[in-house]
């Protein structure tokens, strides 16, 4: 694919936007460990830089048809040369404004609701390191260059996750995640390898623009997408390595909500779009992943509509999300997959952190327990959860009904009515479990009287920090989607775009599924009679089974303990007695038994050599005797 260079203030600007937070890193853990001020202070210059430069790139670069790409060479070893370098297209001039984006409203909320904590500056250290990978790896012009940071995407997301590491389950969390996203990231590495042994390029454009990169067969072209999907599906938590997300909630909230919305899950998806034309090129591919996506989509949806914790609901959420987003570009609908992956970030870091506002003021993550202590009396929270709620839902006019829509018309667009049934069912249940969540907080069966809950320490410090992020992303998430228009023309020159709108039945089925939906939660938590109970929980086997996770975590205990420790750690262990230690225990006992024959041919010289001398004096007595 041809590409201009790219204009020396835009060369700039773009390492701006990287290189700020890792600055702000690393001057806060050498430097500012002991200053907590001046930490955050350093990290919110830094992401503010960082957002500047974004949007003047996004401006100044606004109806690019042709991507720019500047490199240097990093490895040169015979005929392969491995650079680095920066990629500006519109893909990442957009995602490097929703990056730059919640990372700033993220940091600004975190004034509050982190304030007082004793790791405040380590806290704002990782919070710049995430910033830097993020924004490092959306610029990447090369699939290795894009590992490393992905790599690092990972790690800083291991310490956030794990960052009050008293907590056991939070460790153990942090440790989860790291492990299930590693083993998508062994085969996202090992796909690069297959491209670079067997294409001799890894540079995206290239991959993008051959049909069969460096004499590439289709077969392995495949398999080496289905290797990058394989990271894919680890870092956006997809089926199966899913369970590793909702476990992450032991993180602070604000953590959660860049997890979730701009960062970490959403590198996946990113990655998906930027190889798109490459993964487009075989039809088992593109199966492979809609599949991928639905299972995705619907395993994580039936789990959110029997969680009691706020949280995790919307941890769900995000997996059925991204698999929607998925769904939607496995059906070739390029357009409506990163439409929704922008309104997405921009309505759930809305709903995390009007979840951290409430779990902040009420000390629980249980939505019950919220409503009855009066959640409802948080006005600024509670209106934008419910902003963002009807953005998840696709209910017009919020973000996310354009970009749902979007997607739909893709599936619409497919032979197989099957997908377009799935994520219809999606849609349904979407709504059903977001507005059960919003009823149990806003009508609960019994409400405190007086709020025992604020102290003075809300109303001083956290409040007024929090409170702004939540308006700026609400109106954000009521107008974003009245740009589709300009969003589709700008990201619309990528070969094999899905179609923009579906049939004239199609919008008005999902809008009606939706609003079902919500007149179901609304039936069984909202009205004044209604028992608080939904469809699932009155059926005992069901409701285990999505309370169980369909028993993911289950079967990977199994796996570990059977495949692992009884196949792979047994084999081991039976190599170390048989081998090792054989080998040892043989060499032990073949020196002993040597040492013992030497020994008993010393002794028999010994007793020779005794009978001679007695012989001889004997013989030399004898003589002298005789003679004299």
């Amino acid at each position: 694919m041809p590409y201009n260079p790219i204009p020396q203030i835009s060369l700039w600007a773009a390492a701006i936007t990287s290189a700020g937070p890792m600055i702000a890193f690393a001057a806060i853990m050498i430097l500012l460990r002991k200053k907590p001020r001046a930490s955050a202070a350093l990290s919110l210059t830094a992401v503010t830089a960082s957002l500047v430069c974004a949007v003047f790139l996004l401006i100044r670069h606004w109806g690019m048809t042709t991507p720019m790409q500047a490199t240097v060479n990093w490895m040169v070893s015979g005929d392969m040369v491995i650079p680095l370098g920066i990629l500006l297209d519109p893909l990442s001039l957009l995602m490097l404004v929703v990056v730059a984006v919640i990372c700033f409203l993220v940091q600004f909320y975190s004034l509050g609701y982190m304030a007082n904590d004793p790791g405040f500056s380590r806290y704002y250290g990782f919070m710049s390191l995430f910033a830097w990978a993020m924004t490092a790896l959306v610029l990447s012009p090369m699939l290795l260059q894009l590992y490393i940071f992905w790599e690092l995407v990972g790690l800083a997301s291991y310490f956030l996750i794990g960052f009050w590491y008293e907590k056991f389950s939070a460790t153990q969390a942090g440790k989860k995640a790291f492990i299930m996203t590693r083993t998508g990231d062994l085969a996202f590495f090992l796909g690069i390898l297959l491209l670079l042994a067997a294409g001799g390029t890894a540079n995206i454009l290239e991959l993008n623009s051959i049909v069969l990169p460096g004499g590439l067969n289709s077969l392995l072209g495949a398999l080496a997408a289905l290797l990058i999907f394989g990271g894919i599906i680890g870092k956006s938590a997809q089926f199966p390595l899913l369970t590793w997300l909702p476990d992450a909630m032991e993180g602070p909230t604000p953590v959660s909500a860049l997890l979730h919305s701009a960062t970490m899950v959403a590198a996946g998806v990113f990655l998906y779009g930027r190889l798109f034309p490459f993964f487009s090129h075989s039809a088992i591919v593109m199966g492979f992943t809609l599949a991928i996506g639905t299972i995705s989509m619907l395993l994580a949806a039936t789990m959110a509509i029997v969680s009691r914790d706020i949280k995790q609901v919307w941890a769900y959420s995000t997996i059925s999300q991204l698999g929607f987003m998925i769904m939607g570009l496995g059906a070739g609908g390029y357009f409506g997959g990163m439409f929704h992956l922008i309104t997405h970030a921009g309505f759930k870091a809305l709903l995390f952190l009007c979840a951290g506002a409430l779990i902040h003021h009420y000390h629980s993550n249980d939505m019950f327990v919220i409503g009855r202590g009066g959640g409802r009396r948080m006005k600024i929270p509670v209106i934008c959860t419910v902003i963002g709620a009807a953005a998840l839902s696709g209910i017009w006019p919020f973000s996310g009904f354009f970009s749902k829509e979007a997607i739909m018309a893709g599936l619409a667009g497919l032979e197989n009515p099957v997908w377009l049934l799935a994520g219809l069912l999606g849609v349904f249940l979407t709504a059903y479990y977001t507005f059960r969540l919003i009823f149990i907080i806003l009508f609960p069966k019994s409400i405190e009287s007086a709020d025992t809950y604020t102290s003075a320490h809300d109303k001083s410090s956290a409040d007024r920090f929090m409170a702004a992020p939540l308006v700026v992303l609400a109106a954000i998430t009521v107008v974003l989607g009245f740009f589709q228009v300009p969003l589709h023309d700008f990201l619309i020159d990528i070969p094999g775009h899905g179609p923009a709108h579906g049939p004239v039945w199609l919008l008005p089925m999902a809008l009606g599924l939706a609003i079902a939906a919500v007149i179901l939660a609304w039936f069984e938590f909202g009205r004044k009679q209604a028992s608080q109970m939904g469809f699932v929980e009155k059926i005992a086997p069901l409701y285990r089974l999505f309370s169980e996770r369909w028993y993911l975590d289950h079967m990977y205990r199994w796996a570990v303990d059977n495949l692992l420790d009884k196949g792979i750690a047994a084999l081991c262990q039976k190599n170390d007695d048989h081998v090792v230690d054989g080998s040892v225990h043989a060499l032990g006992n073949g020196i002993v038994t040597g040492a013992k024959s030497i020994a008993g041919w010393h002794q028999m010289l010994i007793q020779r050599k005794l009978m001679v001398v007695f012989a001889v004096i004997f013989g030399l007595t004898l003589i002298m005797l005789m003679v004299g």
